[in-house]
């Protein structure tokens, strides 16, 4: 595994590894100027390959569950992977592009250092259709953003839904839990699930339960309404393809700000409450609930729930995203 280490005007730190195209870590200062590292990871590649929940990376073909592991595409049915609750497909499959070693190179950003990671998914790898040429650049700004974009192209008709699966904690990795971070999602409306996490088709208003962070919100205020925890994903409220502040956490303690921009129709919330052991981090275990994360995503189970945004791709259709996270304090 080869680690690259991206660099700001500001003192910021991002160190990306070609293994799963993964943000390794992420060192942000907090409002007194003191740098810590805000996302979840590993220190050696063993824990990657192996008791991963993963951290920081490159989540696809799929990110997220496909129903049954199967779906039909132009015409046929195809099978995936079972790797979640005995019959589901999760985030691409046993050997995902999280477990995969991509090409990088560090190429010149007139906004900042960056990172290009390259990667060609074979025909029918983990069970998906087509030869995928699959492209993530992250790019560390001079006003403290990470920026990632994503370019795929593929020579049969196939699905993909990518996203960026970071657990942050605010006040630093090994802080403690984040049921005191306040939550902003502009999001009126969720897909809510089945007890196997999958979408029952429905899109329904937050408005008056436990899944509103349409005001900013503690992650941890109704939290044991829900046990165990947030893993949902929202309806973003701004137009496909339009990128658009989509989500912003503040962290009272560090002072620490993220506001996440994306082109993706929806995130996912998760709230990290299965960080316990044996995941295990630079500095010893995780807490349950020591992390969330917002993956910016399609809708779960799409190929299979047409009333959800599209994630077929075609020759003739480039998979074209941008997400971006980005610090201040408060």
């Amino acid at each position: 595994m080869q680690l690259f280490t991206l660099t700001n005007r500001n003192g910021m730190v991002a160190k990306i590894t070609d293994f799963g195209a993964i943000l390794n870590e992420l060192w942000v200062p907090d409002k007194n100027g003191k740098l810590d590292n805000v996302v979840l990871g590993f220190e050696n590649l063993g824990d990657y390959e192996l008791k991963s929940p993963h951290f920081g990376a490159t989540t696809g073909r799929y990110a997220n569950r496909i129903a049954g592991a199967s779906c039909v595409i132009a015409g046929k049915e195809y099978k995936f992977p079972v790797n979640d609750r005995g019959k589901n497909c999760l985030h691409g499959g046993t050997k995902g592009l999280d477990k995969r070693r991509w090409d990088a190179q560090q190429i010149e950003s007139t906004n900042g250092s960056a990172l290009k990671l390259s990667y060609v998914s074979a025909d029918m790898e983990e069970g998906f259709p087509g030869e995928l040429h699959l492209v993530v650049e992250y790019t560390l700004t001079h006003d403290n953003a990470v920026e990632i974009t994503y370019i795929a192209t593929t020579d049969k008709p196939t699905v993909l839904n990518l996203t960026n699966h970071s657990y942050f904690n605010l006040s630093g990795a090994h802080s403690g839990t984040i049921l005191d971070t306040e939550l902003w999602l502009d999001a009126d409306s969720y897909t809510p699930v089945n007890e196997d996490l999958i979408p029952t088709g429905a899109i329904d208003p937050v408005k008056d339960t436990p899944y509103d962070f349409s005001t900013p919100t503690r992650i941890g205020e109704r939290i044991d309404q829900i046990a165990p925890g947030y893993d949902v994903n929202y309806v973003l409220k701004h137009q496909e393809f339009e990128l658009a502040l989509s989500a912003s956490a503040v962290d009272p303690k560090s002072g620490r700000k993220l506001e996440m921009f994306t082109t993706e129709p929806g995130v996912q919330l998760y709230s990290g409450q299965y960080l316990e052991e044996p995941v295990r981090g630079f500095k010893g275990p995780f807490p349950k609930y020591g992390a969330f994360c917002l993956e910016a995503q399609h809708f779960p189970d799409s190929p299979n729930q047409p009333q959800f945004p599209s994630t077929l791709y075609t020759p003739d259709r480039a998979y074209i995203q941008t997400t971006i996270y980005k610090f201040s304090n408060v």
